[in-house]
């Protein structure tokens, strides 16, 4: 659904020593802070093929968002970054954050967000380590971010977890040595028949000593909601009908009646996302860098970002209350270092990921109970009752969770970048995990008319699934002149799935 906003109010303000407010700045202001990203926008500086390199130099199809165009494109989450890389697509589960299934190049064998599938086919990546998580994409919120890069696939030497269509990366701005300065963003903002929204974001980069420098980003958003929750009843199948030799025929819609009374409220579907990130880079010596990070994020949705058009424009009618918490913590490592010229990096990283979804199911009670009419419907068909043998309201509300954990290691090494013949090469190891619990419930439910220990639980799903990676990779380049390169990569790798 297509939102216009009435009017935005932005404020940037920068940072400097000694912690002091600047006058106020436009929004790029961060483009004129020490960064690690070219801020000109003529030259951008990716790491595509694990090297640092000229975007105009790498010879792969590849997309980059700077700095400044992330600023300039008020880019804060991964709908607002998607629409600028016209190879990638994406759909989710009615337009609630987190729930984005990506595809690029039109590949959408795999990841198609069931939990029992397979793996999705697009790969992202938070700085050095893989986010990929099956039935949605982490939403990372954008702030302090160097660059975005969009590669696409197949990317099977450099890149193989989920990485067959491609890979969306996600580089953050390290800490840096060349002072102490800041950032402030406000916004405030109105969309198109909905409510008020905006966001305050800020960072600070500061030296502690002088091979010690810190990086911490804060963040905080609301979007504001533009669906209407409006008035509605259902009334399900009561007195069932007969045919002349007394065999149930259809029923009567005189049942149980009821209304969403409760939970009547306009601009319903708002979002709220807050976290924060820290990194501390530690110059060991001249050669070697340790850098240690952690993120953490929670975003909270209320209500449905679906309508129906036979209700009338952006509004709906739920019976229930419904909301999905979805908040992650990265904690990841990097060692940067050199043996001779050749250059040696440790990524580690583990993400623990939850989510809780409630979601109402009352359309599919009143579908089902309309299918089945013809037999009396759920009341005289299921026999939805209680311990007493009274006939039950059948709606039926979904509490989800997940509860992801992934824990990834890549050990590589490259040579000179600045030699005509280069390689690449390094191991990856890999190992996530995934708690499934999905509880379809009914109020009432009578005990042998539930799940076993689960009473109220008409249906219950539990499962976790483990999957593992292991690869060794190579790549190796050659100029054969200064405007042609011949490149030839191979990856061994093997994964186990239970």
């Amino acid at each position: 659904m297509s939102r216009a906003v009435k009017f935005v109010i932005l404020a940037s303000s920068a940072l400097t020593a000694p912690a002091a407010f600047a006058q106020q700045a436009p929004a790029s202001a961060a483009a004129n802070s020490p960064t690690n990203s070219d801020a000109s926008n003529t030259v951008i500086i990716v790491t595509a093929q694990k090297r640092s390199e000229n975007l105009q130099n790498v010879p792969i199809s590849i997309q980059a968002l700077s700095t400044q165009k992330l600023d300039e494109l008020n880019v804060s989450n991964f709908n607002s970054y998607v629409q600028q890389l016209p190879s990638v697509t994406f759909q989710s589960l009615g337009g609630t954050p987190g729930t984005n299934v990506v595809y690029m190049r039109g590949v959408a064998s795999g990841g198609d967000g069931n939990h029992s599938g397979s793996l999705p086919s697009v790969g992202v990546y938070l700085d050095e380590q893989p986010v990929t998580t099956i039935g949605g994409n982490l939403d990372v919120h954008i702030y302090d971010v160097a660059r975005i890069e969009s590669l696409s696939g197949p990317q099977g030497t450099l890149y193989g977890a989920s990485s067959e269509a491609g890979t969306i990366r996600i580089i953050t701005n390290k800490p840096d040595f060349k002072g102490f300065y800041g950032r402030v963003d406000g916004e405030v903002n109105s969309v198109d028949h909905g409510g008020v929204g905006g966001k305050l974001e800020g960072m600070i980069n500061a030296p502690l000593t002088s091979n010690v420098a810190l990086r911490v980003v804060g963040w905080y958003q609301r979007d504001a909601g533009y669906i209407n929750n409006v008035a509605g009843t259902r009334t399900f199948c009561g007195t069932a009908t007969t045919d002349a030799d007394g065999n149930v025929d259809g029923c009567l819609k005189d049942g149980i009646s009821v209304n969403n009374d409760q939970f009547i409220k306009k601009n319903y579907n708002d979002t709220e996302i807050y976290g924060g990130r820290a990194a501390l880079k530690i110059d060991l010596d001249e050669n070697w860098t340790v850098t240690p990070t952690v993120m953490y994020q929670m975003t909270k949705s209320h209500g449905s970002y679906g309508y129906d058009p036979s209700v009338g424009p952006l509004e709906t009618q739920r019976f229930f209350d419904e909301y999905r918490n979805d908040h992650f913590t990265q904690a990841a490592l990097t060692v940067e270092g050199k043996i001779g010229s050749w250059d040696l990096t440790y990524s580690g990283a583990y993400l623990d990921r939850r989510d809780l979804q409630v979601s109402d199911y009352t359309d599919y009670a009143e579908a089902y109970d309309s299918l089945y009419q013809s037999v009396g419907g759920l009341a005289n068909y299921f026999y939805y009752q209680d311990a007493a043998g009274n006939t039950i309201d059948p709606r039926q509300k979904v509490v989800g969770t997940d509860h992801f954990r992934k824990l990834s290691q890549e050990l590589r090494i490259a040579s000179p970048a600045d030699a005509p013949l280069r390689f690449v090469g390094g191991l990856f190891y890999q190992r996530q995990s995934n708690f499934i619990h999905q509880d379809y419930q009914i109020e009432g439910l009578a005990p042998d008319l539930s799940v076993n220990g689960w009473p109220g639980t008409l249906w219950l799903t539990q499962q976790k699934r483990v999957d593992r990676d292991y690869a060794a990779f190579g790549e190796v380049s050659y100029d054969v002149t200064p405007t042609v390169t011949l490149t030839a990569g191979d990856a061994c790798s093997a994964m186990t799935t239970r």
